[in-house]
Order: structure tokens, then C-alpha cells, then sequence
């Protein structure tokens, strides 16, 4: 990547938090920090799920694509290997990029985070909504497939068969949709709260298809972290709140009513896929935490047309009644 000079010493550090890639923080000789990521062929799950590693190039172009319209919430990328699929990014440190994750696992929730992170990917899905050329730099169709719509849809219909019909009918759906830019992982433990708003990161999922998956999945997240703070549930709410309404308004390539219809139904079931999925929650071990998560998707799903609007109060209700 031209970053060290050969035989150069310099000290590495392995990065935690992630399922999908190896990712070190490098000391170079120049006094330099930056990180190194490789994506995996294997995640380290328990179930049994592999990926391709040629996604770590989409990821590349999905930050440079993105950078390139927000440019403050997007990391530099600084060098790239296509030989091993590797690439060195600026290293952000988390004294002053806290990841969201963490500040609302421990019970504080900035709003204007939401606002921020709702504002930038308005603007990433706007300006790359019906680009040919953007579409046709990222044929990672069978990627997302492997990595968000196997796991979390097709997984789930095999534990619930009476709900079968209507995820195989999601997941179809999904893949032929051509929309606009999409990360894929929208998820508070992906988003860094820097001194300028919030940071994407990992865009290890990178796919031209339909942005009300980044939408989705983000929402999807903040109800989970209700489960894990019950206490902070309507602080938490309240951003759930701001991020789709925020996003609403800025929505200018469709309807946002028409995006809504398909929204409620994916947010109810990646919930339920947390709990019966490939990829569990791993901070939700509580019966009562999967029991609410079972029972929200279930009512919702058999009622789609449910108002993105009437699940924060739903869940808040539920919570409240499930809590110990």
C-alpha cells in the first residue's frame, strides 16, 4: 500500500468488536496511526456462516462512494491490497469516537446522533438513487444475500414456518430491488460519535439495492437496545423516533409512504431474527427479552399495514409489562 517502507518495524494491535474481518491498529514509523482490515472467509459465529472475501473491495468503493457525499462521516481510506483483500483506513481514536453502541448500552442516548446519522444516510441514498453507473460498480447481490438476507431472513423462516410464506417473500423482494447505494450494516456498534456527528463505518455489506434495509436495520438496533436498558427505553425511543423521521423528510427519489409499507414488515422481522437467526443478539439472553421479541414480530408481521409510528408505543408497552 506504500505505508511502510519494506522491512520498516512498526507495532500492530488487534481491534475486538467485530464477526466478519481481521482489523489491527498499526503504529508506523512516522507516527502515524492507521487500521488494517481483512475481511474473513468464515465469521466467527456459532452457527456455521461463511462469506465471500472479495466483498472487502466493495467495501472500499462504498467508502470512497460515500466519502465523496459526506465526507466528514466517512473514514479516509489510505491505501488498499487487492491481493489480500486488505486495506488501511484513518484510524479514529476513541477518545474522541466513542462508538454509539457503548454510550447507549450504558444508559446515555444523544439525540442528535440520531438526527446526524438520519441526515447522512438521506444523503448517500439521494445522491446515488438511480445511478447506472453507481449500480454497476457494486454487482454484490449474492454478497448481501450470504451475509444479511440468508442469516436473518431464510434462517428465521426455518424456525418459523407459519411465517415462512411472507420472509421468503421479503427476502425475494429485497434482492431484486436496484435503488440506490446501501450499507447493509447500519448497526450503533458501526457508528462512531466524532467531534463533526457520527461516523460509518464497516461497509463490509455494501450493496445497490434498497435503502430501506439501512433504515431498517438501524431501527432494528435501537429496539434491541430497549431489551438491554429497559430503564432508558422511551430516552431510546425517542431517538428511534428522530432517525426515521428525520430520514422521512429527506426521502426525495420516492414516496416516503411507499418506503414506510416496506419498512414496518423488514424491521419486525430482522427483530425477530436477532432471537432466531443466524446471528443472535448476543447481549439479549433473558427469556423475556426473546419472548418480546417473538411477540412484537409475530402481531406485526400478520398485520403489515401497522404504522411505522405505533411500534415505538407498542414496544414501550410491552416492555413495561415484560420487564422484571
Amino acid at each position: 500500500m506504500g505505508l511502510l517502507a519494506p522491512g520498516a518495524a512498526f507495532d500492530a494491535e488487534p481491534l475486538t468488536g467485530g464477526v466478519s474481518s481481521d482489523v489491527w491498529k498499526v503504529q508506523l514509523p512516522d507516527g502515524r496511526t492507521v487500521c488494517i482490515k481483512q475481511a474473513l472467509p468464515q465469521l466467527k459465529v456459532a452457527a456455521h456462516w461463511e462469506a465471500p472475501v472479495e466483498r472487502g473491495r466493495y467495501e472500499i468503493a462504498w467508502l470512497q462512494t460515500a466519502r465523496a457525499i459526506v465526507r466528514d462521516a466517512v473514514p479516509a481510506v489510505l491505501g488498499t491490497d487487492p491481493a489480500t483483500g486488505s486495506f488501511a483506513m484513518a484510524f479514529l481514536p476513541p477518545e474522541d469516537h466513542p462508538v454509539w453502541k457503548d454510550q447507549l448500552m450504558a444508559g446515555f442516548v444523544d439525540i442528535e446522533v440520531a438526527a446526524g446519522l438520519a441526515e447522512h444516510l438521506a444523503a448517500i441514498h439521494g445522491a446515488t438513487a438511480g445511478r447506472a453507473d453507481i449500480e454497476a460498480a457494486f454487482p454484490t447481490t449474492p454478497f448481501f444475500d450470504a451475509l444479511r438476507v440468508d442469516p436473518f431472513l431464510r434462517a428465521t423462516a426455518a424456525k418459523h414456518p407459519d411465517l415462512a410464506d411472507i420472509l421468503h417473500a421479503m427476502a425475494a423482494r429485497l434482492l431484486a430491488a436496484r435503488t440506490a447505494l446501501v450499507h447493509g450494516d447500519i448497526s450503533p456498534k458501526n457508528i462512531l460519535v466524532g467531534p463533526k456527528g457520527p461516523v460509518i463505518i464497516d461497509a463490509e455489506c455494501a450493496w445497490y439495492g434498497d435503502p430501506v434495509f439501512d433504515l431498517a436495520f438501524c431501527l432494528n438496533h435501537l429496539l434491541l437496545k430497549c431489551l438491554a436498558r429497559p430503564d432508558r427505553a422511551p430516552e431510546i425511543l425517542s431517538a428511534f423516533v428522530t432517525l426515521w423521521q428525520t430520514y422521512a423528510l429527506r426521502v426525495s427519489w420516492e414516496d416516503w409512504p411507499v418506503m414506510e409499507e416496506r419498512l414496518v414488515p423488514l424491521l419486525m422481522a430482522l427483530l425477530l431474527a436477532r432471537v432466531d437467526g443466524k446471528s443472535p443478539a448476543g447481549y439479549l439472553t433473558e427469556k423475556w427479552q426473546h419472548d418480546a421479541m417473538r411477540l412484537m414480530a409475530h402481531a406485526v408481521l400478520r398485520a403489515p399495514d401497522t404504522p411505522l409510528g405505533e411500534i415505538p408505543g407498542a414496544w414501550l408497552r410491552l416492555i413495561s409489562a415484560a420487564a422484571p
